[in-house]
């Protein structure tokens, strides 16, 4: 197994849902300009979905990936904020191969 830095990225919301709605497009653009650069490996809404997301990210260093998510416009809206853990992690191979082909 090869090691990488992976960044799990937990979004909180720190407004009601209805807060929340009218960025929601916004948000999903920024999403899939992120997945398509390669840097988010996984996102996807929490259950239960009141409490926002969660993201793996990788291929860039803390600051990074800090200055990302302070692009997102829920955060840019404060409707929601970041919780970032960065860590070496194990790689299945598999994901290894992926990972190393630049998606």
């Amino acid at each position: 197994m090869e090691d990488t830095v992976l960044h799990l990225l937990q979004l909180r919301y720190t407004a009601t849902e209805d807060d929340v709605t009218p960025h929601i497009a916004g948000h999903v653009a920024y999403l899939e300009r992120h997945h398509a650069a390669g840097t988010f490996l996984v996102s996807g809404q929490t259950v239960p979905t009141s409490e926002g997301g969660a993201i793996i990210a990788h291929g860039v260093d803390r600051d990074t990936i800090e200055q990302i998510t302070g692009q997102d416009p829920f955060v840019t809206n404060g409707v929601a904020k970041y919780t970032i853990t960065t860590t070496p992690g194990r790689i299945h191979p598999v994901l290894a191969d992926v990972l190393a082909q630049g998606l």
